[in-house]
């Protein structure tokens, strides 16, 4: 019964955008997996609206409050999706599992499901050279104490080697060999000292080397195996100093990302209050209103982190925005 309905949702919608005038604009419903990806993907979409075609971005169900990226790819949806429907996901680990599991298989076989290449929406907005504009939009102070392309460098070269092992596992079956939240315990960056980073990356290598070395002895059969992997993974986009992208979102926001942003924003604030307080020279009505101003024009760095467009000259930007050309090319009217 529930393939029923969905058939005649899908066949309804094909339908109605038939009926309209040859000048009316065809609508293409996308289906995300939660409230933080509409954002996401309302931007990723406009860019291919025209006076042709519109999106409609919302989540995956009507009838309930199921959500998640199984829900947007299957569930009630999964023999709706067509050239008018299409479902808008996380690439997770299934695209560089590469078919190797059935989630990934169906992912990547479906010409209806369009993935974001970079893990997550968090990669995208976790791209290094945004986020010193990043700090500029929470603090309004455009100093540049931080370089966080060269932190994210240093960082994906040093797990780069584990997270390859990593995609091997995985692409067998052995999640039990490394679980992501033990990859995730293993690469996060704890006490971050933005005057010198290099301590807390050195602490993340130091981790990472002692679980290679136990891989080494205990997994002996991935010997020789690695390096073909590694040739394919950056045919897939993986690039040692760009690993980063590739790891889990919510991990990269949250324990590498944030550990340098909140810092420097905190530091960045701190500078901009010892300006008006030594601008206003004694006025201290002047330096109060001044302050009190900005303070109400300041973000906190998540707010601002979670709206960050500044993305679109990453490779797995252009490799998603390749995916959805070919998807409009395929079923242009």
């Amino acid at each position: 019964m529930k393939r029923l309905t969905s058939n005649i949702s899908s066949a309804y919608l094909e339908a109605a955008n038939k009926l309209r005038p040859k000048t009316k604009k065809r609508k293409i419903v996308a289906y995300v997996e939660s409230y933080d990806d509409i954002f996401f993907w309302r931007s990723v979409l406009s860019e291919f609206e025209d006076d042709t075609t519109e999106f409609e971005v919302m989540l995956p169900s009507r009838t309930n409050l199921n959500r998640g990226k199984k829900t947007a790819m299957m569930n009630h949806l999964g023999s709706s999706l067509g050239g008018y429907m299409i479902a808008c996901v996380d690439a997770d680990m299934d695209y560089l599992l590469q078919r190797h599991t059935p989630n990934s298989q169906r992912m990547l076989d479906n010409p209806y499901i369009i993935h974001t290449y970079a893990y997550s929406i968090e990669s995208f907005q976790c791209y290094a050279p945004s986020l010193h504009n990043v700090c500029v939009m929470a603090t309004l102070n455009d100093r540049n104490i931080f370089n966080f392309e060269e932190y994210l460098k240093q960082y994906s070269e040093i797990v780069y080697e584990l997270f390859v092992w990593v995609v091997w596992l995985h692409r067998r079956g052995r999640y039990n060999d490394m679980p992501l939240t033990n990859f995730n315990n293993i690469i996060a960056i704890e006490q971050l000292n933005i005057n010198n980073p290099a301590e807390a990356l050195e602490r993340v290598r130091r981790s990472v080397n002692r679980k290679l070395a136990w891989l080494q002895q205990h997994v002996k059969e991935a010997k020789g195996k690695l390096t073909p992997l590694k040739e394919e993974l950056e045919m897939l986009g993986v690039k040692r100093e760009t690993t980063y992208m590739f790891i889990q979102g919510h991990h990269l926001l949250e324990n590498v990302v944030a550990a340098a942003i909140d810092p420097v924003c905190t530091i960045l604030r701190r500078q901009r209050e010892k300006d008006i307080k030594m601008l206003a020279g004694g006025n201290y009505q002047q330096m109060n209103n001044e302050l009190s101003c900005y303070s109400h024009s300041q973000f906190q760095p998540a707010q601002i982190i979670r709206r960050n467009t500044q993305y679109k000259e990453s490779e797995a930007y252009q490799m998603l925005r390749s995916h959805i050309e070919n998807f409009l090319h395929s079923h242009s009217r």
